[in-house]
């Protein structure tokens, strides 16, 4: 990244601004302004994840070289979060929103404001910019939008396709970890106070998020799909293909009647001018060329950039912690796009596809002719420890690496070598004739690529609770050895298989610890199935988007180096396997106010392959604050289990000052297990 230190504009900052709701809560803002721009836009950013330590490297980059260009930046703590009052009590509540839109009012009021306010954010603050455009505060005239999702049930980190996820308990545990922590005393003179009163308001959201299995009204406030004839202002949304939120920017695009825009890179969970896997390219001029446009009214002709750009990977080997992906940039002026032809393909069955050794479970073909077949699903529960992260971060392993092992435990049906490479754009939809032995249960399939040497790579996923196979409202369980049609949508995806290659698709009903396992090792018999394609042209305008840029980085001192670690261990004893995670961020110090903080973090995610009910994960977070004699440190501990009914998940978070525990509180729920 290009750093930047001469802008249009001066840069007056202020550490913490008070903005005061009608009910007498004080939030805190960090507030980046243009110096002699006169009246200038505002652009919100609001969010939970505290910016005096936790966002604030990444706020100094982007803010500061926004705010140069002639504009407000400014980034709220969220109620309870951070240095602002009051409490916490879930993500994207009513209240949440009801404070957005007062804090865009009182933005568009202030006497440095020209009125108009953009709103952007990634992960919960994409999330949260998109609902609130929901709502149509009056002085909202654009949004920029990055790893969120328009459908809270069917498509977020608690929920896909009706499966519930393991992440679930990982972001309940997460939230639990991160809401823990107090103001900081040097703007919060009351901080100790309000931290007790924080802690002891604490909620554990995992059995919460877990207890609702249908797509009920909880789910349904906050999902911009709900009715998206409400999203009337323009929306630029970017996503990743190396993330799990890839679909959004699709479903915006085909859906918002206001001019909305797409952007899909190949990066994870992380704006685009830092993201691995790379190129980074350069999100803050795109966002200001949004911000003039739509904000300032600067005819630039952004609204003609075309709807939707994506990143189309090409093949190359496995790596969970690619640091580039090769590819190009295809520009679709409309999407859908009439360069996208679906084909379809017909599953079936053969002893062996010639050139491909499969020897553990029956080889199955991508054809052009329909033939029936009869064919056992009953995967091993282990069958998912190379799936990834649901929201990498970084690189770490965290992306899905090389898919043989899990191919050879799968279902696979084949296609053809390639004669010349396959461009796809688009989302594959797979419709299947299947049976279930049980009444709970899922499947699971994914597309990938299959070099010659037989490695390969994901390069979309998708999966159906066959609970929901007609409905995510009204979900019943699977009749028992009845033969039932059921489909589901695959990710988004633009990808370039290349000559010599072939395309696979992987069928299991196993993907651990991605989706939570059934109560019971069920069975299915899937009798015929077709898979449509989204064949691309491979013709027609790119894109060369600008190089990545940022203002200077934070300054700071590492106090401790951290570590990260990544690993499956097979006990032999017991049989079995484990995923452990090791997360040690180190400790660091803000040269500019001199806070210190640090974060630690471990997970398991432990199975018997013949055992659903062995399921384990296991997680815990520790958080540490401090600056000469003042120091405090948090400690968030989590495990989930189940039984054939229930799920348990119990936590303990416990507080220090110094080293003196000043608070401790247990959680101890269980979830029926209705649907999942």
């Amino acid at each position: 990244m290009q750093v930047r230190s001469e802008f249009p504009f001066k840069i007056i900052e202020e550490p913490d601004l008070a903005i005061v709701l009608s009910d007498g809560c004080r939030l805190s803002a960090r507030v980046w302004r243009a110096e002699g721009a006169g009246k200038v836009p505002a652009v919100l950013e609001y969010i939970p994840y505290r910016k005096r330590d936790g966002t604030l490297p990444r706020d100094e980059i982007m803010h500061a070289y926004v705010a140069g260009h002639g504009y407000a930046c400014v980034r709220v703590d969220m109620r309870g979060c951070g240095d602002s009052e009051g409490l916490m009590q879930d993500e994207y509540t009513p209240q949440e929103l009801a404070d957005a839109c007062e804090v865009i009012a009182w933005l568009a009021a202030q006497d440095w404001c020209s009125g108009a306010v953009g709103m952007m954010g990634k992960s919960w603050g994409g999330f949260n910019c998109l609902q609130t455009a929901f709502l149509q505060p009056p002085a909202l005239k654009a949004v920029i939008s990055v790893c969120s999702t328009t459908d809270r049930f069917a498509d977020d980190i608690h929920f896909k396709g009706g499966c519930l996820l393991g992440e679930n308990f990982g972001w309940g545990a997460v939230m639990l970890s991160y809401s823990s922590r107090p103001a900081d005393p040097a703007l919060r003179p009351d901080w100790r106070e309000d931290w007790l009163a924080r802690l002891q308001a604490e909620p554990w959201l995992a059995p919460r998020w877990a207890a609702m299995q249908e797509k009920n009204a909880y789910w349904k406030h906050g999902s911009v799909s709900e009715d998206y004839a409400r999203m009337t202002v323009p929306v630029l949304s970017w996503g990743g293909w190396a993330d799990n939120y890839m679909n959004t920017v699709a479903h915006l695009v085909e859906n918002v009647p206001a001019p909305v825009q797409g952007i899909v890179g190949p990066w994870v969970h992380q704006y685009p001018h830092t993201a691995v896997p790379g190129p980074a390219i350069g999100f803050l001029q795109c966002a200001l060329r949004w911000w003039d446009r739509w904000l300032k009214g600067v005819e630039n002709g952004a609204e003609g950039d075309g709807a939707y750009r994506a990143y189309m990977l090409h093949s190359q080997p496995p790596d969970a912690s690619a640091r580039t992906r090769a590819g190009h940039w295809v520009v679709e002026a409309d999407w859908p796009s009439a360069r996208v032809a679906r084909a379809v393909l017909h599953l079936g069955m053969a002893a062996q596809v010639p050139g491909v050794s499969h020897p553990r479970t029956p080889m199955g073909y991508l054809g052009t002719d329909e033939a029936g077949f009869a064919v056992e699903v009953a995967t091993p529960q282990h069958l998912g420890l190379q799936a990834g992260e649901f929201f990498p971060m970084g690189l770490n392993a965290e992306m899905p690496g090389d898919q043989a092992g899990e191919d050879a435990l799968s279902v696979c049906f084949d296609g053809a070598v390639l004669a010349q490479p396959m461009d796809l754009l688009g989302a594959a939809k797979l419709r299947l004739r299947l049976a279930s032995d049980k009444p709970l249960g899922f499947v699971v399939a994914r597309l990938c690529d299959v070099a010659p040497d037989g490695s390969s790579v994901r390069i979309a996923h998708g999966m159906l609770n066959l609970c929901h196979r007609t409905s995510m409202e009204n979900p019943a369980p699977m009749p028992l050895d009845q033969v039932v049609e059921v489909g589901f949508a695959l990710d988004q995806m633009a990808y370039r298989l290349a000559a010599g290659h072939r395309l696979r698709l992987a069928i299991s009903n196993s993907y651990w610890p991605f989706v939570w396992p059934s109560p019971e090792a069920g069975r299915l018999r899937i009798t015929s199935g077709q898979l449509e394609l989204p064949l691309h042209a491979g013709s027609g305008p790119e894109w060369t988007p600008p190089p990545a840029e940022g203002a200077a980085p934070w300054a700071h001192r590492v106090l401790r180096a951290g570590k990260t670690s990544r690993r499956i261990e097979q006990d032999l004893i017991e049989k079995t396997v484990s995923l452990i995670v090791n997360d040690d961020l180190g400790d660091v110090e803000n040269l500019q106010h001199g806070l210190c903080s640090g974060e630690t973090m471990r997970e398991l995610w432990q199975i018997h392959p013949d055992d659903p009910l062995s399921a384990r994960a296991e997680h815990c977070w520790e958080q540490r604050l401090s600056r000469g004699d003042w120091s405090v440190k948090t400690v968030a501990w989590a495990e989930m289990t189940a039984t054939a009914t229930a799920f348990r998940m119990v936590a303990r978070l416990q507080a220090y000052e110094g080293e003196a525990l000043i608070f401790e509180r247990h959680f101890d729920e269980e979830v029926a297990r209705r649907f999942v």
